[in-house]
């Protein structure tokens, strides 16, 4: 048989629930707003700051012609405490009990030399980007369970970063923290993949390069702001929402229901150049110019 059945409906999203971590901004809500536009019925965002929440709703629900809704829970998912109110609000929120993808989004990181690095934020770093994704899964798990079939299975998605998988920046402009607690959310997504499979629940991780985020901002204006950093990617720019969007929805809709236990990177292949690269695509550009 050539034709791929249905292939209109598999980059779809129609009749899924999704709750995403840090949803209100930056690359959270890139993803929120892709699983809207791809027909999700509901889309619940999750942050400590309400007024962020309520704007990012607010817009989302502004985007003409969607089946779905977006809505909100005020949440610190940094302390078990917060994760296991979350889930009993979620409870509340969907009394099928069935939640199809979980998007952990959040994320805290600071920057600067390692041995001045004050310890509360290494624990707070550990505490968002590590222990937060853990927690929330294992809490989670009953709502994934209830939604998940072998054919059509619930999904968990971890929102890493390449600075999980190289390391680009040290001394004054390092984030070794912030780094070796990507590294860590790499290796529990793998992990997940083992535990949850046998749920009828797949785990990914998606690793952004450089985005025009709250997050990422301080570094880009390091690096000389958006038009310098851009500049030495491979690809020339840096990463616009399309380029998570198209990620995150081929993941958890069908075409991505036999992906499982992955790491992809969304950076333009930032994370293999160096010098000898970099001078090649720089001569490459420059001659393409004349």
């Amino acid at each position: 048989m050539a034709e791929i059945p249905n292939f209109k409906t598999l980059f779809r999203l129609d009749g899924k629930v999704a709750l995403i971590t840090g949803g209100a901004t930056g690359i959270g809500y890139y993803i929120a707003a892709a699983f809207m536009q791809a027909g999700a019925k509901q889309v619940i965002l999750t942050s400590r700051k309400e007024d962020s929440l309520k704007e990012a709703v607010d817009r989302l629900n502004a985007i003409s012609d969607l089946p779905g809704r977006a809505s909100y829970i005020i949440s610190n998912i940094s302390t078990i405490e917060g994760v296991e109110k979350l889930a009993a609000e979620l409870q509340r929120t969907l009394p099928d009990g069935k939640l199809d993808i979980l998007v952990n989004n959040a994320a805290a990181s600071w920057g600067g030399p390692f041995e001045d690095y004050e310890d509360w934020k290494v624990a707070k770093t550990l505490d968002v980007n590590v222990r937060a994704v853990f927690n929330l899964t294992r809490k989670l798990q009953p709502f994934l369970m209830a939604a998940g079939t072998r054919d059509d299975p619930a999904r968990n998605i971890i929102v890493s970063s390449v600075g999980g998988i190289v390391v680009p920046h040290v001394g004054r402009a390092g984030a070794i923290a912030y780094s070796v607690s990507k590294a860590a959310a790499h290796h529990l997504g793998r992990n997940f993949a083992m535990e949850l499979v046998p749920h009828n629940i797949t785990c990914n991780t998606i690793a952004p390069g450089w985005f025009p985020t709250r997050l990422a901002n301080p570094a880009i204006e390091k690096a000389g702001g958006e038009e310098a950093a851009g500049s030495v990617n491979p690809m020339g720019r840096l990463g616009v929402p399309e380029d998570i969007a198209g990620v995150a929805v081929y993941l958890c809709s069908r075409a991505g229901r036999y992906i499982n236990g992955e790491d992809i990177s969304v950076d333009g292949g930032s994370r293999l150049m160096n010098a000898s690269a970099a001078s090649h695509i720089a001569a490459v550009r420059g001659a393409a110019k004349l």
